[in-house]
């Protein structure tokens, strides 16, 4: 975070302050028992998207182009997106629970965006492709997608618990009813894999076709670290939904499950960059190419 050029480094902080107040009234309205300090919600998420998305300005400015390619960039997408879910979703999901849980997944994912925190680099010419765009949306709507599953099955899990420990009061109208979690779980999973069978589909394509400019093969384009986790995400997708169309995996057993593919979906994001030193990068250093210009 701290490699962030100042200003962006100041609005970021806010945006981390911000969620990070939001997730403190999250908790203090579970605490208090009612609506006492819901209506703060929306104006804290409401101020922290507004500030990501002046971020990408500064950035599209910098670059002078949309500023999606790069894995900070995407993950800030990423937020805004599933911030704005979160503000439709709270219009018509009233309970405490709900508001709660949305914007501690917000903060989980904000806190882990500062950790792949760099400066704006120049969009390899690749990404300005329609595969390239196809595949750089649908991803973004995947993790999206897998977001509002998590908020779900975190609900659903929480609910259980508070009713197992005899705390009924606690679940009755502050958390939806299970039905209605489990649906949203299952929208979100079904949506998930659409999404990376699109992302898949798109970006094999970009690489077969674009080889030679990535300036690596379609084979260890394959074989990347964060593309082979994602595709074992997509299988395990696959699997998880053909055994809840056979009502073989209902309940606690898809909370749980979804989980793991959160996990793993956050681990192909982050932790193979982190970790992997993964190739699949679509940018390249500002500086690199003012000296290839020199």
């Amino acid at each position: 975070m701290l490699a962030l050029p100042i200003p962006e480094i100041i609005i970021f902080a806010f945006v981390i302050a911000l969620y990070l107040a939001a997730a403190i009234v999250g908790i203090l309205q579970l605490s208090a028992g009612g609506e006492k300090y819901k209506r703060f919600l929306l104006p804290l998420v409401s101020l922290a998207v507004t500030l990501e998305a002046v971020i990408l300005i500064f950035r599209a400015v910098a670059i002078k182009a949309v500023p999606l390619t790069g894995l900070f960039e995407s993950m800030i997408v990423l937020t805004i997106v599933f911030g704005i879910i979160y503000l439709f979703f709270s219009i018509a999901i009233q309970q405490v629970w709900f508001g709660s849980v949305m914007v501690w997944v917000i903060l989980a994912m904000i806190l882990m965006t500062a950790t792949v925190a760099e400066p704006a680099s120049e969009p390899h010419a690749v990404a300005a492709t329609p595969w390239a765009i196809v595949h750089g949306i649908a991803m973004i709507f995947a993790g999206v997608a897998t977001m509002l599953a998590t908020a779900s099955a975190l609900l659903y899990l929480l609910g259980r618990r508070k009713l197992k420990q005899k705390k009924v009061m606690q679940v009755l109208g502050k958390v939806p009813n299970f039905e209605k979690l489990e649906q949203m779980n299952l929208l979100g999973l079904k949506a998930c894999f659409v999404l990376l069978t699109f992302g898949l589909v798109s970006g094999t394509v970009m690489a077969a076709v674009n080889s030679a400019a990535l300036g690596i093969s379609a084979h260890a384009w394959l074989t990347d670290a964060k593309i082979v986790l994602i595709m074992v995400v997509w299988a395990l997708l696959g699997i998880i939904l053909a055994l809840r169309h056979m009502n073989i995996l209902r309940g606690k057993k898809m909370a749980y499950v979804t989980l793991l593919v959160f996990f793993l979906i956050v681990f192909a994001i982050v932790g193979t960059t982190v970790f992997c030193g993964t190739k699949h990068d679509f940018v390249k250093d500002l500086g690199q190419t003012a000296e290839s210009i020199k």
